[in-house]
């Protein structure tokens, strides 16, 4: 890690410190401006002009104090810094400052935190009290000009943070947002593929009880594993929520989300309610990004959902090809085909589509290539792919 790196590896701790801890920085700024102050104390001063005294410096510390309670009331800690100001300048004679130091920092303060009344009558306090400083001062145009100058850039600097806090917030909440979809997203591909394929084989349970109870057992297995497997990934995608962990203990490492290679062990769970499901490779010649394998598998899951909960289809084809610069997946069954299509316009085929468009491609659902049947097909440009997966 170079120089850059450390720096700004220390200033995002900086930040995170001083958001866990408001109060330390307040109080850091007060001893920073403190300091600045000061400076003109310890210059010797011009032959002829009174000596800084101790009551001098001390009437300025006064007027740097509030300034630790400048986020909690900041037009409390505006009139009580210009109240301090105007006792300093109107009953001794001490060091002037190059700077009105406090009085920058709570106009800062007030265009960043506070609201838009608040911010109208401080400007209106300004604006008597900035010409009025002058006045009692140099009664000059350029101190006026200046002090108009510094004042209006801290009250801009102040309206840009709060701008960029906003933005912040903005983009913290879609990110929330999206996050929250993709939970819901895969939750419920989990959930419906996983009820549905248990639906099916509780059904045909007492029909094989009957008449071939070695069917039966495999199909009460069938529940079992599918339901075994539904309790690990909903663990799994809860784990998400909580600490990072699958347990919340800070022990137990999360397991990845499954992939391309799970492809198998899905089309075995689906075959065990009875469908027959053919599954065809060709063209893909290396691995693929991790968010892509997890699309490809839940692409297929809610598409086989979509066939045992409304196709009435015999036999379900899977289809990954590698084709060029992209990645195709294609779901085929010979079931109801344009009968069943309105009722699979649901959240399932929204979500398909939703997850293609994340990697740049696309999805198209409808009859077979024969008018037969029904189709699922999705497109990943691969290039789109890589960059998901970095």
């Amino acid at each position: 890690m170079g120089i850059g790196g450390e720096l700004r590896g220390w200033w995002d701790r900086g930040r995170v410190l001083a958001a866990a801890h408001p109060l330390l920085v307040d109080i850091g700024v007060a001893l920073l401006v403190q300091g600045a102050m000061t400076m003109p104390f310890l210059v010797p001063r011009a032959p002829g002009l009174p000596p800084a005294t101790w009551a001098a410096y001390g009437l300025s510390t006064l007027t740097v104090v509030p300034l630790v309670w400048r986020r909690r009331a900041p037009l409390a800690v505006l009139f009580a810094m210009l109240g301090t100001s105007l006792l300093y300048r109107l009953t001794v004679d001490g060091p002037g400052q190059p700077l009105p130091y406090a009085g920058l920092v709570v106009t800062y303060t007030i265009a960043a935190l506070a609201g838009p009344r608040r911010r109208l009558l401080a400007g209106l306090v300004l604006v008597v009290a900035v010409p009025v400083g002058v006045w009692l001062n140099t009664r000059s145009a350029r101190e006026l000009t200046f002090s108009v100058f510094v004042f209006a850039a801290a009250y801009v600097f102040g309206r840009l943070t709060d701008a960029r806090q906003r933005a912040h917030r903005v983009a913290a909440e879609q990110a929330a947002a999206r996050e929250r979809a993709r939970i819901a997203r895969e939750m419920h591909d989990i959930l419906s593929h996983a009820v549905s394929l248990m639906i099916v084989q509780a059904e045909a349970g007492p029909v094989a009880v009957r008449a071939a109870p070695e069917r039966a057992e495999a199909a009460f297995d069938a529940i079992s594993a599918t339901g075994r497997d539904a309790m690990a990934q909903l663990r799994h995608m809860l784990g998400v929520l909580r600490d990072g962990t699958d347990e919340g203990d800070g022990t137990a490492p999360r397991e990845p989300q499954p992939g391309l290679a799970a492809l198998p062990g899905l089309l075995d769970r689906v075959r065990g309610s009875g469908l027959d499901v053919v599954y065809r490779t060709a063209g893909v010649t290396g691995p693929v990004a991790d968010g892509v394998g997890v699309t490809v598998y839940r692409v297929v899951q809610e598409a086989l959902t979509n066939v045992v909960r409304h196709a009435e289809a015999q036999t379900v084809t899977v289809e990954l090809m590698g084709r060029g610069s992209e990645l195709e997946v294609a779901v085929t069954d010979d079931g109801r085909g344009a009968r069943a299509v309105s009722r699979r316009g649901g959240h399932g085929l929204v979500g398909i589509r939703e997850r293609a468009a994340a990697h740049g491609g696309e999805a198209v659902a409808g009859p077979g290539a024969d008018g037969h049947g029904f189709e699922v097909r999705v497109r990943i440009p691969l290039s789109a792919a890589a960059e998901v997966g970095t």
